[in-house]
Formats: C-alpha cells, sequence, structure tokens
C-alpha cells in the first residue's frame, strides 16, 4: 500500500516541533505542513506552495538553501545535519534535517524533507549522570582540541557506547554537541567588535577558512552576514 503526499501532510501538521515539505525539480514547494507555513509568519499553505526557498526566506538564507537544495535533487542524501534556523521571528532555533532525493521510475523528480526540532536532553537515562559530566566538559573546553577519546574514557564507555548514549539523551553526537557549543559561542560573539578571526580561533576552529564552512552549513549565511543581520535587527529593536 502507498502513501500520497496528500496523505502524509495532514499528519505532519499536527507536529509543531516537525518542519516537513516536498519540492519539484525547480525546488519550489509542492507540500508543506502549517509548522512551516507559521515559522515563515505566513497564514495558510497557499502562501508557501509553488514558492522557493530564495522567495520565501530572507536572501542571507536562502540562498544556502537553494544550494542545498541542488546538491540533492542531483542525488545527495542529507542525514542529521545539524542547523539553525531563523524564522520571521527572527528567534533562532536548532535542528536536525534531513532531505533524500525523490525517486519516480528511478529519476529524481524533486526532493522530500523534514527538520526536527532539538528536544530536551533525557534526564531519566540511566547514565545521564555521567553524560552530563562529560557535557559540562565539553562546555569547559570547546575551544581547545577535545578528543572523543578522552570524553569516552571519562565516561567509562567505549566510542560507540557514548556516541550511542548521545543520541539517545542530547539527540546529537558528541562532535555534533561540540558543534553546537562552539557555534553559539560564535554566535554571541558576533555581536561584538571582535574580529571574525578573532572568534573563529577563539571558539575552536583551526583557521578562518574552517570556521566560515561549519558556520554557513549550520546558520545558512557567513559570520560576517550573521554580524551584519544581528546589527540591522538591533538598530531597528532600538528604533522601535
Amino acid at each position: 500500500m502507498k502513501i500520497s503526499a496528500e496523505e502524509l501532510e495532514p499528519l505532519f501538521d499536527v507536529l509543531p516541533d516537525v518542519v516537513f515539505f516536498i519540492k519539484d525539480p525547480a525546488g519550489r514547494y509542492t507540500h508543506a505542513n502549517l509548522t512551516l507555513v507559521r515559522r515563515l509568519g505566513l497564514k495558510q499553505r497557499s502562501d508557501v506552495i509553488g514558492k522557493s526557498v530564495t522567495e520565501l526566506f530572507p536572501a542571507t538564507m536562502g540562498g544556502s538553501y537553494a544550494a542545498q537544495d541542488k546538491r540533492v535533487l542531483a542525488g545527495e542524501v542529507i542525514e542529521n545535519q545539524l542547523e539553525v534556523h531563523i524564522f520571521a521571528s527572527r528567534v533562532p532555533g536548532w535542528c536536525i534535517t534531513c532531505k533524500r532525493p525523490l525517486l519516480v521510475r528511478g529519476k529524481v523528480q524533486g526532493l522530500i524533507g523534514i527538520s526536527r526540532d532539538l528536544g530536551i536532553p533525557d534526564g531519566k537515562h540511566p547514565i545521564y549522570a555521567r553524560l552530563k559530566r562529560v557535557l559540562t566538559y565539553m562546555q569547559e573546553n570547546y575551544a581547545e582540541g577535545v578528543r572523543v577519546q578522552a570524553m569516552a574514557e571519562s565516561a567509562g564507555l567505549s566510542i560507540a557506547q557514548l556516541e550511542r548514549h548521545f543520541r539517545r539523551v542530547f539527540q546529537l553526537t558528541p562532535q555534533q554537541v561540540l558543534t553546537k557549543l562552539r557555534i553559539e559561542a560564535a554566535m554571541r560573539l558576533l555581536h561584538t567588535e571582535e574580529t571574525v578571526a578573532a572568534i573563529g580561533m577563539a571558539c575552536g576552529f583551526v583557521d578562518q577558512s574552517a570556521f566560515a564552512r561549519q558556520f554557513k552549513a549550520t546558520v545558512g549565511m557567513s559570520p560576517r552576514v550573521y554580524r551584519a543581520v544581528a546589527k540591522s535587527n538591533e538598530e531597528e529593536g532600538r528604533l522601535g
């Protein structure tokens, strides 16, 4: 038995922490759940259908999302991509994005994807206390070279066990948690007058190029553009 996209859409409508979408070969939305509609600050599904990310998202982010879609439409599968999404409310939120080519008789006819908000950690997990110690260590040392092997040993676990338990408790791998901590720190520092290069080094990136690549892949815009957008938003807030 096959389930149509029209049947999937209302199922995803009732999930406030999941964005669901299908796009055609040109990257235009053919289906979108109401969570996406609301987060874009729109009122109804028809405001989204037929439009591309460059029409719906700010230019600073739409271009990055369009480039990601292009890769998927070329056949690439994106799994568990850690991202920050900034919607009409300008409030950033962390999520995990998955996108797959939509195949019809072996040919790519579009893409299908979801973005799931990160939930709160599972504090009832049997070894949560040990994992919390690892997380505290990462929070205190994200600017340095943090080795997964050392973290696993500190928790009395193998690397495979550490990764499995991290996914269960934090919904992320240890490396993704480290990336999240570094990007969050960078976003805070980009509100200051520090240079982009200095911020990258302060947040544990080996060089400015690596920092710029990771920041854009995660936030959807370069550090310099993010700084300009943040400054503009702050000025608008003061004027308002």
